[in-house]
């Protein structure tokens, strides 16, 4: 959380960490990260946060209406669980023994009956905190005090456990620190949180006044969910790179490359949504919702619950959205293409389904089209679920759709079939042709490297056939107790047991004669040896 008037430094550029040479996306980190792993945020937290609308102007009497908004509205049968208190609602002083209080004018029944009655509700009890001496408030002087929780780790985490807390936002706000100490900071809360026994979600915001942190590493080893860049607004674009304020272009441009990192309990978040905020059109706050949704972050509402009007609770309520945010296969969107205005994401699920967003980036009506393939969609006939609409269609070529200025169409798709035969009749003669399966004659090379529990594969696919390859999937069984934790130049599901890998953009055609190179990083429980076996297109390759 930041305020500009007292802003001190120039944006920072985005280091695209994931593009290296040669086009090749990496998601390997010098030493693999550890999950965090504390059993909460399977699928990416719903709720709804203070900041957004009403600042530090908060009261324990707008939280209770807020719950009993998210609930009368029907936004908790929705799916959103969380009511997060954010800054100004502590006492700017601790008590004798260096406890946190709630402020006694605002919260005047204490932050544990707040927390009592949101959970009556059928909700969950979110709250605010930062690292260091004061909280965001308070280092901008617009909140007195400086009840931050340096040196107050252990204490605060209890706190927040006997308050019946489920979720913690932790907010750096300092001009100092490098990512090291972010790191090592974090994660003595993590830790702190974890020694309570109570399952509570843990968010953070590593950016900050002097250096923009969160999008250059995976913050799966500290955090459930953690902030890609600086603060959203209620723009489209700002024209930031990653400084403040943030429109939602801007943000996604920041975290479309962070693909990698999103899995169950870990997630990127792209900041609380500004749905039904103003400063945007409808088709923008469509477009809003809908790359939240497929792109995995939280969707954590700002929007004053109350007094939502019905477009605003249209797009908050989504079924079709949701269920692709909540996925239990937990993974992001990926990039399949994207020309600077016509941009192409795709979202795996745990059915075998993807979700196609069709985003226009563009000023005027454009029309974006991908493929099944490029998709990760295996078959010619697609039958694809407009989101919006709940509308059904077929196709058996390309996947597109006549997009809106900054509009974002979703289809949910699935594929079918590969052709056997096709007939053609006319008044004299009958002929018959077959199309048979892709041959996918090829070879697949794989040099494997294992230490302790751990080992990579580097993998090499060649198409020894004479026609090219265009779009692959391919097919192979890990030996049991192994389990991919990252990979590069293809997208990999599931992480274990029977893997199907499949090619991203940049590499899904193959030239007669012509290879491609993936691999993937993993754990093991002894058995370090690679695939028996794999299929290219369902059809065996020679090794």
């Amino acid at each position: 959380m930041e305020h500009p008037s007292r802003r001190h430094r120039v944006v920072h550029a985005v280091s695209a960490a994931l593009l290296v040479a040669a086009g090749m996306v990496t998601v390997l980190n010098a030493e693999p990260a550890r999950a965090l792993d504390n059993g909460v945020a399977r699928t990416p937290p719903m709720g709804w946060n203070s900041w957004n609308t009403f600042g530090c102007n908060i009261n324990e009497a707008l939280i209770r209406q807020m719950a009993d908004a998210m609930v009368s509205s029907g936004m908790r049968e929705a799916g959103y669980q969380y009511v997060v208190v954010d800054d100004c609602w502590m006492n700017p002083n601790r008590d004798s023994s260096g406890n946190l209080q709630g402020d006694p004018s605002r919260f005047p029944s204490g932050m544990k009956a707040l927390g009592d009655y949101i959970h009556s509700k059928g909700l969950k009890f979110g709250i605010y905190q930062a690292p260091l001496a004061e909280t965001c408030a308070q280092y901008f002087d617009s909140y007195p005090g400086s009840t931050g929780a340096l040196n107050h780790e252990e204490q605060d985490a209890r706190q927040f456990a006997a308050w019946g807390v489920d979720f913690l936002k932790y907010d750096w706000c300092s001009p100092s620190g490098t990512i090291d100490d972010q790191v090592r900071t974090f994660a003595k809360m993590r830790d702190a949180l974890k020694a309570t026994g109570r399952p509570i979600v843990y968010s953070i915001n590593s950016n900050s006044i002097h250096d923009k942190t969160g999008p250059r590493r995976n913050w799966g080893d500290i955090a459930n969910m953690w902030r890609t860049t600086e603060d959203i607004t209620n723009k489209w674009d700002t024209g930031q790179t990653n400084g403040y304020p943030m429109g939602v272009q801007n943000i996604v441009n920041v975290t479309v490359p962070l693909w990698s990192y999103a899995k169950p309990g870990a997630f990127n978040d792209q900041d609380m949504m500004e749905v039904g905020r103003g400063g945007m059109t409808d088709t923008e706050m469509r477009s809003h919702f809908a790359l939240w949704a497929v792109m995995a972050s939280p969707l954590i509402a700002g929007n004053d619950l109350r007094n939502m009007n019905a477009a605003t609770s249209t797009i908050l309520k989504n079924a079709n959205l949701i269920a692709i945010n909540q996925d239990p296969l937990g993974v992001q969107a990926i990039e399949v293409s994207n020309d600077g205005t016509r941009r192409v994401l795709a979202k795996r699920l745990s059915n075998g389904e993807v979700a196609v967003a069709l985003f226009n980036q563009g000023s005027t009506t454009t029309t974006v089209s991908t493929n099944g393939f490029s998709v990760g969609l295996e078959g010619v006939s697609f039958t694809l679920r407009d989101v919006w609409t709940d509308a059904v269609t077929g196709t058996s070529g390309n996947i597109s759709a006549s997009v809106p200025a900054h509009g974002t169409v979703v289809y949910r798709a699935s594929g079918s079939g590969w052709p056997t035969s096709t007939t053609t009749t006319t008044t004299t003669t009958t002929t018959t042709t077959t199309t048979p399966e892709p041959s996918g004659s090829c070879r697949v090379t794989n040099t494997v490297n294992a230490w302790g529990n751990g080992l990579t594969s580097d993998i090499t696919i060649t198409n020894t056939g004479s026609a090219p390859i265009a779009g692959w999937s391919l097919a192979f069984a890990l030996p049991a107790g192994q389990t991919i934790t990252s990979g590069w130049n293809a997208s990999y599901s599931p992480s274990s047991g029977q893997v199907t890998a499949r090619n991203v953009s940049y590499n899904g055609d193959i030239a007669p004669g012509a290879s491609v190179g993936i691999g993937f990083q993993a754990t093991h429980t002894g058995d370090a040896a690679k695939p028996a076996s794999y299929t290219l297109n369902g059809a065996a390759c020679t090794t």
